[in-house]
């Protein structure tokens, strides 16, 4: 089985790359994150075309989330159970469904703007309720919560950790935050970057940072040992960063043997 993650950055300004790299790619399950499109305007119709059934969290220009599945689509779960609001509004960030025996979900943590702002706050309670769900899904069946989680692990995870400091995405809050996920039993499954010597997964368009390579590593893939003892390879596929309409962050693939 091949699972994948993805920020689109916008399926509707993707759509044409997104149903050319599900076909070329062979991805059975795919996580996507930031999709920017109402649930009704969610493109459906051409993935279901391609044999993919879609559990969708969606409600407007910013944010949304899903999961995509050829291999089946179970026990669908549209939001983060016990999510925190923010401003009095549940955003659409998380979206789970078990997928040929695996279960998966699709989040997109809060990007927390800056240290201090009631978003960062909002981003680490977020945090929180994602770890109640982990220690209560993560069991012997193969599990993983895949998507843009907006903290860099480690400081081997951005391209100049000086850039970063004072920022957001690095600080020991976050970073804290993703060690207590960790501790439920979940283990970071790292890919390889295919080129260079680190798996970013995310590159600013602005002063080129894609073909200098300033990138970050912040879409992970975090498994329980079932997942981890099921997987075979992990890449990032830095191609679909490449050329004209891309996304700002690239695929990150799983191959399983389940």
């Amino acid at each position: 089985m091949r699972i994948a993650t993805w920020n689109v950055n916008s399926i509707t300004s993707r759509l044409e790359r997104l149903l050319a790299w599900l076909e070329s790619s062979g991805t059975d399950v795919l996580c996507l994150q930031e999709l920017k499109c109402t649930a009704e305007a969610f493109p459906a119709g051409p993935l279901r075309e391609l044999g993919y059934e879609a559990a969708v969290n969606a409600s407007g220009r910013w944010n949304g989330v899903a999961v995509l599945s050829r291999v089946g689509l179970e026990d669908p779960v549209v939001g983060l159970p016990g999510g925190p609001e923010y401003e009095g509004v549940t955003e659409p960030r998380a979206a789970g469904a078990t997928c040929g025996g695996v279960r998966v979900w699709s989040v997109y943590v809060p990007n927390g703007r800056e240290v201090g702002h009631p978003h960062f706050a909002y981003k680490l309670r977020w945090f929180a309720a994602l770890r109640e769900l982990a220690a209560r899904e993560s069991g012997e069946r193969p599990f993983a919560i895949l998507g843009d989680y907006n903290v860099a692990p480690t400081d081997e995870d951005v391209y100049d950790p000086a850039v970063f400091e004072g920022s957001t995405h690095v600080t020991p809050a976050e970073r804290e935050a993703l060690a207590e996920l960790r501790a439920v039993g979940l283990a970071d499954v790292v890919p390889r970057p295919l080129k260079y010597d680190r798996p970013y997964t995310y590159w600013d368009y602005r002063q080129l940072g894609f073909p200098k390579n300033k990138g970050m590593r912040i879409d992970l893939v975090y498994g329980n040992p079932a997942f981890e003892a099921a997987v075979k390879d992990a890449y990032v596929d830095r191609e679909e960063r490449k050329g004209k309409g891309a996304s700002d962050h690239a695929p990150v693939v799983v191959d399983l043997e389940v």
